[in-house]
């Protein structure tokens, strides 16, 4: 799955959703991130590199994973899969895009 790809399914995922009231990056390698601001009325999902208050460190096989329901939020982190740096609270919130 493509940056562009997992940016799409995010994107049509926070349709509707209420604002993360937060900034996180998802960060699949150098320069290669997918940045989620939920600070105004909506959530903004762009491919930005842009300060965020949580960094989400992921493989794209395992946010393809998470995207499809082949692997659980929860357990992916417990796993080591996700890695998260800044306000966990934030990182919790993304449970709500995956779901």
């Amino acid at each position: 799955m493509s940056t562009y790809n997992i940016l799409e399914d995010i994107k049509n995922r926070a349709i509707g959703k209420a604002p993360i009231g937060s900034t996180l990056k998802l960060v699949f390698g150098e320069g290669d991130v997918i940045h989620l601001d939920g600070t105004g009325s909506e959530n903004h999902i762009s491919v930005d590199d842009k300060d965020a208050d949580c960094l989400v460190h992921v493989k794209k096989e395992d946010m393809e994973a998470l995207l499809t329901g082949k692997q659980n939020p929860m357990t992916a982190f417990m796993m080591g899969k996700l890695k998260v740096k800044g306000d966990m609270g934030v990182a919790m919130k993304l449970q709500g895009f995956l779901g």
